[in-house]
C-alpha cells in the first residue's frame, strides 16, 4: 500500500508529505491485514475456493480502507483539535463528528485512488494466495 501511495505521489508533493502518506497507508495495510484475513476465514469456513476468494477480497479490501481511513481521520483530527472548543464539551463533540466525518469523506475522495494500480494488485493477489490457501 506504501508503495502505491509513493508512486501516486512520486512528482506532485515534498519529499516529507511523500513520506508520511506513505507511512500512513502502510500502517493501515499493515493493521488490516490480519484483521482482514480472520474476517475472511470466518466468512470461508468449509465453502468453496470461490467463496474464499470473495471474501478474502471483500474482508481485505474493507479492512484496509477502514483502517487507513480512520487513521487518515485521526491525523486530520489531531491537526484541527488546536482550533476546537475545549475537550468533553458539547460543542468539542459537534466539532470532533464532523471533523472525523470531514476526514473520511476526503480520504474517500482523494485517498482511495493512490491504491492504483499497485495496491489493487496486491489485493487480487493477497486474494488468490488466500483462496489457493484454502483448499
Amino acid at each position: 500500500m506504501a508503495a502505491s501511495a509513493f508512486l501516486n505521489l512520486y512528482y506532485w508533493e515534498t519529499p516529507g508529505r511523500i513520506r508520511f502518506v506513505a507511512l500512513l497507508y502502510a500502517l493501515g495495510g499493515a493493521l488490516a491485514f490480519p484483521v482482514g484475513l480472520t474476517l475472511a476465514r470466518l466468512l470461508s469456513r468449509d465453502r468453496h475456493w470461490e467463496t474464499a476468494l470473495a471474501a478474502a477480497f471483500v474482508c481485505l479490501l474493507g479492512a484496509t480502507l477502514a483502517f487507513t481511513g480512520g487513521l487518515f481521520a485521526l491525523q486530520y483530527h489531531s491537526y484541527y483539535a488546536e482550533w476546537h472548543a475545549p475537550a468533553l464539551t458539547l460543542t468539542w463533540a459537534f466539532e470532533f463528528v464532523f471533523t472525523i466525518l470531514t476526514a473520511l469523506y476526503q480520504f474517500v475522495v482523494l485517498g482511495i485512488r493512490l491504491y492504483f494500480p499497485l495496491g489493487f494488485a496486491a489485493l487480487v493477489v493477497a486474494s488468490i494466495w488466500f483462496a489457493r490457501q484454502r483448499r
